[in-house]
């Protein structure tokens, strides 16, 4: 697109103009606060629409009451793209390259966001401080300061907050959360949440990679370091590299661990953390480890979280299938032989365990006990929203089904975990199994993971595995103490670059 065109594009969606100087944000209009009446409609802004946020304009474009009005991303082409939709709809929206114009803008009530990870909570706070209310993709946050900031502004501000988990909103979840939790399996002994999903190598570069020439680097880094592009591709990449992702079990990981923390009814961090793994398979720039366990010490029944990024054997495309025996002895098994991702989670308690991917409930013989069913055909994810512009219209934000708050705590699970592998140590199977000790269920974990990675070619006894240490976390103040807490609170949160910094007081 030449000048000309691009100017005459950006008339249209009214960005014309738009001025990317740097400038500190002042203090914000004060909140919208009344109850919405049911016949206004609420403006919808999505922030960041490259991947995930195309389903965030389609899902606001289905439900009654809701109008998508904004567009805002730091690639002028997606931005573009995103709008040329609009357009041939005859639908008007405008485009936005930076997001403190976008907030800006009053006639916005709601902000909708599936950025990259390091961009979730400034947003959220922001927008918070401009009077709208957010929709923000999982994870929350890019670390645990973060996450407990974007708590902090939605009370402040008296906004409605809610994280993109969306198996909160599933009736068939529902159902099944209600009937372990009212003791019908009788005690929860253990519970487990995997990801398996392939993912393949990054690739190696041997010097700094141009930028895409539509994409404002500056905004696009925005909270994180400003460095030169380390990697061939800069967008989705981003994921497996630690200024701007948090690695599989940040990236799938929430959606898992909130439904275990949800079915456990725990309503805190856990008291420890122990995490192992690596990257393994092949020789790229990604940082993050493609196969890793967390264990997390709750009480009653701890949580083993497993992410695997490698097919089910070496020159194979399916993926591996979850398995372990019940406490009977029977074989159980989630997830299904194909090159699609397992993910899903399997509860065991004393009479019986819980598979999510049946959804069912069976007894330690693997018998049928009982199957729960959604009601109705409507995507969860739509339904997840629609419960949002509920609570908007409302505000009451006791009706969420996934306020900010429990966004928070089951991203922060996902920190603890990757906090827990990057202060580790390289180690020998034989030495990780002795450390491990007499934990069964983590034995268990790391004999699978072993398994899984002589499958596809990796030998231990060459390639070692990362085991990083116990961390107890002060689950009142959200800080590691004891033993290696130094260290592991320096990756409570990060140094910010001006003027993208998430505040201590928001």
């Amino acid at each position: 697109m030449n000048g000309m065109r691009r100017r005459e594009f950006f008339k249209y969606s009214a960005a014309a103009g738009i001025s990317l100087a740097l400038r500190a944000r002042g203090a914000y209009a004060a909140p919208f606060s009344r109850a919405r009446g049911a016949n206004d409609d609420i403006r919808v802004a999505v922030v960041g629409f490259r991947g995930h946020g195309g389903s965030h304009i389609n899902s606001f474009r289905q439900l009654p009451g809701a109008r998508v009005v904004a567009l805002c991303d730091a690639d002028r082409d997606v931005l573009e793209s995103g709008l040329r939709k609009f357009k041939s709809r005859n639908e008007k929206a405008d485009g936005y390259v930076d997001i403190r114009r976008l907030l800006d803008d009053k006639d916005i009530d709601v902000v909708s966001t599936a950025t990259p990870n390091h961009w979730h909570s400034l947003v959220t706070v922001w927008a918070c401080q401009a009077g709208k209310d957010v929709c923000v993709e999982k994870p929350v946050s890019h670390n645990i300061f973060e996450g407990r900031k974007m708590v902090e502004a939605a009370r402040k501000y008296g906004r409605v907050v809610q994280a993109g988990t969306e198996s909160r909103s599933n009736p068939a979840l529902q159902q099944a959360v209600r009937y372990i939790q009212a003791g019908r399996l009788g005690k929860i002994l253990f519970a487990y949440g995997f990801c398996y999903k392939r993912r393949k190598s990054m690739g190696k570069v041997d010097g700094p990679q141009p930028i895409p020439e539509a994409v404002d680097y500056n905004l696009w880094t925005g909270p994180a370091p400003l460095k030169p592009l380390m990697r061939k591709n800069l967008h989705y990449d981003w994921h497996w590299v630690w200024d701007t992702g948090c690695g599989e079990i940040g990236n799938n990981g929430p959606h898992q661990l909130d439904i275990l923390r949800w079915i456990l009814g725990q309503s805190e961090l856990p008291r420890r953390v122990l995490s192992l793994g690596g990257r393994f398979g092949y020789d790229d720039d990604g940082e993050t480890p493609n196969t890793q366990i967390a264990l997390f010490d709750y009480e009653p029944a701890p949580v083993i979280y497993e992410t695997r990024g490698l097919p089910r054997k070496q020159g194979d495309s399916n993926i591996d299938i979850f398995r372990i025996s019940s406490i009977a002895g029977a074989k159980i098994q989630s997830g299904r032989e194909s090159p699609s991702p397992n993910t899903g989670v399997v509860i065991q308690c004393e009479a019986g365990y819980f598979e999510q991917g049946s959804s069912a409930v069976y007894d330690n013989n693997g018998k049928l006990i009982k199957k729960f069913d959604a009601k109705d055909s409507m995507a969860t994810n739509v339904r997840h929203d629609a419960n949002f512009l509920e609570a908007v219209r409302s505000r009451r934000i006791e009706g969420l089904n996934a306020e900010i708050l429990e966004g928070h705590l089951s991203t922060a699970l996902a920190h603890m975990g990757n906090i827990s592998y990057r202060l580790g140590k390289k180690y020998r199977p034989e030495r990780i199994k002795e450390m491990i000790g007499a934990d069964r269920e983590m034995a268990d974990a790391f004999e699978r993971f072993a398994v899984h990675l002589e499958a596809n070619g990796v030998d231990l006894k060459k390639t070692h595995t990362v085991l990083g240490p116990w961390l107890t976390m002060d689950t009142k103040r959200e800080r590691f103490v004891g033993e290696f807490a130094e260290e592991a609170n320096m990756l409570l949160g990060r140094n910010y670059r001006r003027p993208f910094i998430v505040p201590e007081h928001v």
